[in-house]
């Protein structure tokens, strides 16, 4: 079972998730972060540390964000393949990072 990086990150792109990453399976785009389900292993420790709760255990994702499951498989896919590294250190969230965090509640 792999985690998925729900549209929560998507205007925050807090990067706390992949400084905690044991294994780096995260892959960075524009506007946030996905988790490649093949490198992931579970270890949960990026889910306490995201700043708008927006990883969850892909069995354990609410059902309005079900659509990120694949949404997450598919671009890691394409990052990695595209020759792009996994990151693996803590960068500067974006600009729209705090307003979003306000909309979403925490």
């Amino acid at each position: 079972m792999a985690h998925v990086v729900t549209e929560k990150c998507n205007g925050c792109k807090f990067t706390d998730c992949v400084e905690v990453c044991p294994v780096a399976c995260f892959y960075e785009m524009d506007n946030q972060v996905v988790i490649h389900p093949e490198e992931c292993i579970d270890c949960m420790a990026c889910v306490e540390v995201c700043p708008v709760h927006a990883i969850y255990a892909d069995a354990d994702v609410p059902p309005e964000f079900t659509k990120d499951i694949e949404f997450n498989a598919t671009q890691a896919h394409q990052i990695k393949d595209a020759g792009a590294e996994a990151i693996t250190a803590r960068k500067d969230a974006l600009p729209t990072a705090a307003e979003r965090k306000k909309a979403l509640g925490y």
